[in-house]
């Protein structure tokens, strides 16, 4: 049935008709209910009420009627809607009667319609239908306004936040850098090296543990080192330091283990090539740069420092005592123990230049002690001499 012009959002003076309270009872032409008819408390009166309260409040819609023809929203509504535009408006009552129902169970289908924006009040408090269409406007309408209001405010609100964002990345940049600085720093000059080193010497506790690699030290390095170190044992600072074997043939590097020696440093000498570090109190490393021998790098992150006392643990333990005095077996074991070493590196592929870097070793004496051990094994190349060597090995019995 198609809804009359009449029966639109409109007054009778033709002016929308929203000043009228949802709750309102009906006014005075209708009669007022004699009683309390137990179906007011049906569980589709109190849903209905429910919302109502709740659409009033604008937090949320009444439920929408069922398609049950029975239900009275739908049957208040259809009333209306069938009603002939020529009679007088409706009022609660009225429907009460034409449809025989409570006027409890009327008046809230009628407060609920009102709330849905499905009818709407005239002057004299009576009661009309609205076409859902307007109703959908006028309801969700404001909905949808503040929606989008939120949406807006939304997305000033994020554009607002994130222009920090530049702020605090700038701010977590700055503090890797700080932290970078912290655990990490890098020396460029000699000198400052040596500055850090002699600071790192002067407020050492505990334990200094050296690991220097490439046989001999030189006659100015000892005698700057010896004045640091005899003052950090005199303090009760425990002092180990690794060498390689070819540092017991430097007259120098042996004078200055035997003046560390007799106040309780203790010296260590391996075959092969190893990481050059100093630690101390196990909580600052200094390492050396690449290609720079000037330069060094301070490390006071306590994992790495961690890793890098395990690892010279480690090579303390494959370590030979450094003896001062002459021992002809040890010297004799050592020179084998480097002959070994050396063809080994040879059957590898390496250069007697890089072999002679790697073991601390001159060129001519590494050539010379090359060919001692192809004498040894009546090798006519040095790949012979390892294949040698190698059976000579397997041909050993075991333990």
């Amino acid at each position: 049935m198609a809804i009359p012009d009449i029966l639109r959002t409109q007054g009778d003076d033709g002016t929308p008709d929203s000043t009228v309270p949802a709750d309102t009872a009906s006014a005075g032409m209708a009669p007022e209910s004699t009683g309390t008819d137990p179906e007011s408390t049906a569980p589709a009166a109190i849903e209905a009420a429910a919302g109502a309260a709740a659409g009033a409040a604008g937090t949320d819609l009444p439920a929408p009627p069922s398609e049950d023809p029975e239900d009275p929203l739908t049957r208040v509504y259809a009333c209306l809607l069938s009603r002939d535009p020529a009679r007088p408006p409706a009022y609660p009552a009225d429907l009460a009667a034409e449809l025989g129902l409570p006027l409890s169970r009327v008046e809230s289908a009628v407060s609920t319609l009102l709330d849905m924006g499905l009818l709407r009040r005239t002057p004299e408090r009576a009661v009309l239908p609205v076409a859902p269409d307007e109703a959908v406007q006028r309801t969700l309408g404001p909905l949808e306004r503040e929606m989008r209001a939120r949406r807006q405010h939304m997305e000033r609100t994020r554009e607002q936040l994130m222009a920090f964002m530049p702020l605090y990345e700038s701010h977590l940049l700055r503090l890797t850098h700080l932290r970078q600085a912290e655990y990490v720093e890098l020396l460029t000059d000699l000198r400052a090296v040596r500055e850090a080193i002699t600071e790192l010497g002067r407020t050492c506790e505990r334990e200094v543990m050296t690991a220097q690699p490439g046989g001999g030290r030189r006659a100015e390095v000892l005698e700057e080192a010896v004045a640091r170190d005899e003052e950090l044992l005199r303090r009760g600072v425990r002092m180990r330091v690794l060498y390689q074997h070819t540092a017991r043939f430097s007259s120098g590097t042996c004078a200055y283990v035997e003046r560390v020696g007799r106040l309780g440093a203790q010296v260590r000498t391996l075959d092969d090539e190893f990481m050059r570090m100093l630690v101390f109190d196990r909580s600052t490393a200094v390492i050396p740069v690449p290609d720079d021998p000037h330069a060094a790098v301070l490390v006071r992150e306590p994992h790495v420092v961690a890793f890098m006392v395990g690892a010279y643990e480690r090579l303390w333990l494959e370590a030979l005592p450094f003896e001062t005095e002459w021992d002809r077996q040890t010297i004799m074991d050592i020179s084998d123990e480097l002959k070994q070493t050396i063809v080994r590196l040879l059957t590898e592929g390496l250069t007697d230049a890089a072999i002679a870097r790697r073991l601390g070793l001159s060129v001519r004496s590494c050539r010379r002690h090359v060919a001692d051990v192809m004498a040894a094994l009546g090798a006519e190349s040095r790949f012979q001499a390892g294949y040698l060597l190698a059976q000579q090995e397997r041909e050993q019995p075991g333990p």
